[in-house]
C-alpha cells in the first residue's frame, strides 16, 4: 500500500496515482483506492492538470465526493504555496513575477480565468482573488467586480492577469478594451493598476506571456 511504502521507503519513491491515492484513502464502489488513483491520472494526464480542476470539478468525479475535493485542493494550493520564493510578501514590481506566480497553474486551465492582484504600498503582495471564469475564448469581467476586493482589502494597487488557453499571449481587441478601462477605474478610485498580464505558453523563443505595461500600453 503507498501508505506503507512512503513510511518504510520515503515519498520520493512513490508514482503520482500513488501519492494521490494516500489522499484519496479510499475508493468506490468496484474499484480499489490505487484503481481510481490510476484512473484520475490517466484522464487528466499530470497532477498539475488534475490541480488546475475546481473544487467542483473535483467532487463530480466518481469516488471523490466534496470532503475528498477539499482535501486535494488543499494539498495542490500548500504545494503551489511551498513553491514561491521564502519571502513574508512577494514583491510584484515586474511581469515577469506575476508569471511566475500564476503560470504553473493557469497554463493548464481549460478555460480562460481572470484574476486580480491585490498589492500594498510597496506592491507587495497581499492576496490573489479569481474575479471572472470565462469559456475558451473569452473571459468577461467588469470593473467593478475587479476592484470590489481591493477596496474590501484596503490594497494600495492592483494588477490582473488573465490566460489565454490557446497558448497565444498575444492580447485580443476586447483585451485591449478592458485593460483600457480598467486603467481608467483605477484612476477615479486612486487604486492603480499595475499591469495586466496575459499568461501562455512558451513558443520557441517568443515570451510566454504579454504585459501591457512593458508594451507601453499602461
Amino acid at each position: 500500500m503507498p501508505r506503507e511504502r512512503l513510511l518504510k521507503h520515503g515519498a520520493a519513491i512513490l508514482t503520482d496515482a500513488e501519492l494521490l491515492a494516500i489522499f484519496l484513502r479510499t475508493g468506490r464502489v468496484g474499484a480499489d483506492v490505487m484503481t481510481v488513483a490510476k484512473s484520475l491520472i490517466a484522464e487528466w494526464g499530470t497532477l498539475r492538470r488534475l490541480a488546475g480542476c475546481t473544487p467542483q470539478e473535483l467532487s463530480r468525479i466518481s469516488g471523490i465526493g466534496k470532503a475528498k475535493a477539499a482535501e486535494l485542493k488543499a494539498a495542490f494550493e500548500m504545494g503551489r504555496r511551498m513553491a514561491r520564493p521564502e519571502e513574508e510578501k512577494v514583491r510584484v514590481d515586474r511581469a515577469g513575477v506575476i508569471h511566475s506566480l500564476l503560470a504553473p497553474e493557469m497554463q493548464e486551465l481549460p478555460h480562460e480565468s481572470l484574476r486580480v492582484l491585490l498589492l500594498d504600498t510597496r506592491h507587495g503582495l497581499l492576496d490573489v482573488r479569481e474575479v471572472s471564469k470565462g469559456s475558451l475564448n473569452e473571459s468577461i469581467a467588469h470593473p467593478r467586480e475587479i476592484f470590489r476586493p481591493a477596496i474590501a482589502a484596503g490594497a494600495y494597487a492592483v494588477a490582473v492577469a488573465h490566460n489565454h488557453p490557446s497558448g497565444d499571449p498575444q492580447p485580443s481587441e476586447a483585451d485591449r478594451r478592458l485593460t483600457r478601462r480598467l486603467a481608467e477605474a483605477g484612476t477615479l478610485l486612486q487604486i492603480p493598476l499595475v499591469d495586466h498580464v496575459i499568461i501562455g505558453a512558451r513558443r520557441g523563443e517568443l515570451p510566454p506571456y504579454f504585459s501591457f505595461r512593458e508594451a507601453g500600453l499602461l
